[in-house]
Parts: structure tokens; C-alpha cells; sequence
């Protein structure tokens, strides 16, 4: 969804830069006179055209999900991803270059399928949700309820005991209709259903199931959960509306195993001056075991390492280290993000901004900032050096603004997500078409632009942005990936 761009910070920066005599936030901070808001902006036009006219990132994206796939946590993709992310780092000369070890959740899909048997046989596109228990060896072969919301599971309770229960809940928004997914198996095995299903979480469908995690209350049995697509869904309740009976076979080889070893992967480019303070950027290497997951999150991943690689190119050293971090395992247990907080929890109050990108690299609209009221002030200054390619939204939200960087936004480190405007993001989410030819080198340069400018200002103003409670703002329902 568009967000509407926050038009007082663009006013007064926009005065400054007239010569006006009041201060802005940036201009207050500044103690050397090159350091005004028109200091900024000759460099955020350079770190903008530089970053423009140079499709290399665009390139080793393609590079990446080409080789690798699909990386879901535990697999041997996402690890051999890591050693070759790590590696070209250390090609492209950057510092301290490493990875950190985190325990992670360890998921397999394994065979799976549904069919439909009464009143016509005929195949179910389907996919299991991650975390999911498998079935029987000969599967679960049941009637089919149809719910269209838990008020209605709750009222039609006595009808659902061992059957499976259908959630067909029409998309609103991601994270109203993603409860379904989430909530939904517990909230049928309460009432006696022996497994669910669920129409695919999204807007538009190619008769493309969409899969994600799920969340069992440990005080209910576990049943079989699985995604079929938009187009099945409604089939099925269009034959249960007529009064037919509907039966669908389930079989899913679904198993979690241990936790296994997994990394962060972190790279630097030191900053001229204050080389502890750190801005952080990145994305998530993992992804679905669907797809090339290109979108969800490679894309985000080389995104921010080309914003080191640019400033380096360029020969622009910040005041503060900018740091690159891919974190792994954000899809199916956010243990990257929380691994690398704690990490590095002694080093939190030296944290000047965390970014993440993680909605796709298509055209970016701003940020969705998670900072103190005193940060947001001068965050959203950052705005007016980014109108050019049409990214100065900066919109306030309550809370972190993405998953990765969440342990770090509560800790009161100021937060950005990158905001794409999500208007295509969920057509592809964790579907087998997350893949290289969605995206564009023209939408991804963007991004890149847009984040090196965030990462530059944060990297190089004076003072660090205060830390403290992200700025009451717009609670969007629909960041939650």
C-alpha cells in the first residue's frame, strides 16, 4: 500500500536550503559549516548517481539465486550461500569480515500433496506451512469445512470435530489475513479438526500456494496445515455452498529435526572517525524452500552490500562504520536477528541506525522509520535529499519497522525499512514464483540509492540519532512478512 509522504520536515529542510535562518535538526546537529543539509544533499546526489549507473549488484543477485536456489534454514543451500556471500566480501576488500554462529530451526517439507476426492477426483495445488507436523503415512482422507473467519469456526464448532477445516479468508491485508495462517491450526485442532487448510495468504494468485510459517499453542494437539491457492479455495466453497460433499486427502512427510548450525554474515567499512559507532544495514540471506527467493530476501541482501561497495568505489568515508549484516533464519525463527543482538549487546548504545530491506527490491516510496521522537526529527530530513527518485516518504511507526532489526529497535536503536510500497511484494511471497525476472536493475539500483543515503546521513552526522521508544505513529496491519 502507498503511504502519503510527511510534509513538515520536507518544508523546513527545504527552507534551510534557501538560506533561510532557522535551524533545522541536521543543521543543529552540524558543527562545521560544510555540515548543513546542503552538505548532505552534494553527496547524496553522488552516492544517488553513482549508485544509478552501476548494474554490478543486479548482476551477483542474479549470480546468487541462480546458484544457490532457495535457502531455507538448516539446508545445505543456505550454508553453501553463506560461504560464497562471505567469500566475495572478502574479494571486494571490506573489513572484518566474518561470520557469527547461530542454532537455528531445522524444518523439512518433505513429500507432500492434496487431493480433492468427493465430488470428482482431481489434484489440490498445495504447500505445507513451515513448522507443520506431517501426517499419517496414508495420509488424512476427511470432509471439509468451510470457515471464513474464527467467529464463524467458533459458532459452526460441532460441525468441525475430525474433519479439516478450510480457512477461505479473503485478503485485506497481510497482517490481518496472515493470522489465519498462524493461528488457524491451533485454533482448529481446539474444536476437534483433524487437520487445515488455508487459501493462500495474497492478493492475486496464478494458481501460485503461498507457504509461511505457522504457530502451534503447545496446550493443543498438532494437526497438518497446508496452503492451496486462491483458485482451490474458492472451488471448494463453492461446492460445499451447493450442498455437495467435499472430501480432500491430505498427505504430508513433514518432520522438524534438531536445530542446526547456521551464520550471520557481517562485513565493515570502517568509519573515518568514530569506527565503533556502527550503522547497520542488511536483509535476510534464508528464504522459503520455494522459489529462487530472489525477492524475499536476496534481493535485500545485495542491496546493502552494494551501499558498502558504492561508498568505497566512491572513495566516501563516513564519520561512522557502516556495517553490512546478512542475517540468516529471519523466515522460520528470526534466531539471526536475535543472535546477532545479543552478539553484540554491549555495543547497542554505539548502534547510530539499523536498516533493513525486506519487501522486495522494487521501486522504493522511503522508509518506515522505528525511532525516538527527538531521531524521527531528524530522520525524516533524510526525506527531501531523496525526492529526486521518489523516496522521501519517511513514515512513523509504533514499534520496529522489520523483523531482523527488531532486537535492536527494542533496544532503542532508531530503525528504517525499507518501504517498496508492498504493491507486488505479496503476488510472489513465499511462492515458487520468487524468482530472478520479478525484479528490475533499474528498481534495484533504486533501492540501493535510497538506502546509501540513509546509511551515509545516519553514518555521518556529529551526534548519534537519540536512542529511545520508536515515535508513536501509523500502525501499519500489513508489514509483517
Amino acid at each position: 500500500m502507498r503511504l502519503l509522504s510527511f510534509a513538515p520536515g520536507r518544508v523546513f529542510i527545504l527552507a534551510l536550503l534557501a538560506a533561510c535562518a532557522f535551524a533545522s535538526p541536521l543543521a543543529a546537529q552540524a558543527k562545521r559549516p560544510t555540515e548543513t543539509a546542503a552538505g548532505y544533499r552534494a553527496t547524496a546526489n553522488k552516492l544517488i548517481d553513482g549508485a544509478l549507473a552501476d548494474t554490478t549488484g543486479f548482476t551477483r543477485l542474479a549470480e546468487l539465486v541462480d546458484t544457490h536456489g532457495n535457502r531455507l534454514a538448516g539446508s545445505a543451500s543456505l550454508e553453501q550461500a553463506i560461504d560464497w556471500l562471505e567469500a566475495q566480501l572478502r574479494k571486494d576488500g571490506f573489513d572484518n569480515v566474518h561470520t557469527e554462529p547461530v542454532m537455528v530451526p531445522h524444518w523439512v517439507r518433505g513429500a507432500e500433496s492434496a487431493e480433492l476426492i468427493e465430488p470428482r477426483r482431481t489434484p489440490l495445488r498445495m504447500l505445507g506451512l513451515g513448522g507443520s507436523v506431517g501426517t499419517p503415512a496414508l495420509g488424512i482422507t476427511a470432509p471439509v469445512v468451510v470457515i471464513t473467519s474464527f467467529d464463524e469456526l467458533n459458532k459452526r464448532a460441532a460441525e468441525v470435530k475430525g474433519k479439516i477445516v478450510l480457512f477461505d479468508v479473503p485478503f485485506t491485508n497481510y497482517g490481518a489475513t496472515v493470522q489465519y495462517r498462524a493461528l488457524g491450526p491451533s485454533a482448529a485442532a481446539k474444536v476437534g479438526a483433524v487437520a487445515m487448510l488455508l487459501r493462500s495468504v495474497g492478493p492475486f494468485s496464478i494458481a501460485s500456494p503461498h507457504t509461511g510459517g505457522l504457530r502451534y499453542d503447545t496446550s493443543v494437539v498438532k494437526i497438518p496445515a497446508a496452503a492451496i491457492t486462491v483458485e482451490d479455495a474458492g472451488m471448494l466453497h463453492r461446492l460445499q455452498a451447493r450442498g455437495l460433499p467435499v472430501t480432500v486427502k491430505l498427505v504430508m512427510n513433514a518432520q522438524m529435526l534438531e536445530d542446526a548450525p547456521s551464520r550471520n554474515v557481517i562485513a565493515d567499512f570502517v568509519g573515518r572517525e568514530r569506527p565503533n559507532e556502527v550503522v547497520v544495514l542488511g536483509g535476510h540471506i534464508d528464504s522459503w524452500d520455494v522459489g529462487q527467493g530472489a525477492m524475499d530476501d536476496g534481493g535485500g541482501v545485495v542491496a546493502a552490500w552494494e551501499v558498502l561497495r558504492l561508498m568505497k568505489r566512491l572513495g566516501i568515508k563516513p564519520r561512522r562504520t557502516i556495517r553490512l549484516v546478512a542475517w540468516t533464519n529471519e523466515e522460520n525463527g528470526l534466531r539471526g536477528g536475535i543472535g546477532y543482538a545479543k552478539a553484540h549487546a554491549n555495543e547497542i548504545a554505539q548502534h547510530a541506525l539499523a536498516i533493513e530491506s525486506d519487501g522486495g527490491v522494487f521501486k522504493p516510496i522511503g522508509f518506515r522509520v522505528g525511532a525516538s521522537a527527538a531521531a524521527y526529527k531528524v530522520i525524516r530530513e533524510i526525506g527531501p535529499l531523496l525526492d529526486r527518485i521518489g523516496a522521501g516518504t519517511m513514515m512513523p511507526e509504533e514499534g520496529s519497522p522489520d523483523a531482523d532489526i527488531t532486537p535492536l529497535v527494542d533496544g532503542g536503536v532508531p530503525g528504517l525499512g525499507l518501504d517498496v510500497g508492498e504493491s507486488k511484494y505479496f503476488w510472489y511471497h513465499h511462492t515458487d514464483g520468487d524468482t530472478m525476472n520479478k525484479l528490475t536493475s533499474k528498481e534495484f539500483t533504486l533501492c540501493v540509492a535510497t538506502m546509501a543515503v540513509a546509511a551515509y546521513v545516519a553514518a555521518e552526522l556529529p551526534e548519534l540519532l537519540a536512542h529511545g521508544k520508536p515515535e508513536k505513529g501509523v500502525v501499519r496491519k500489513g508489514t509483517a512478512r
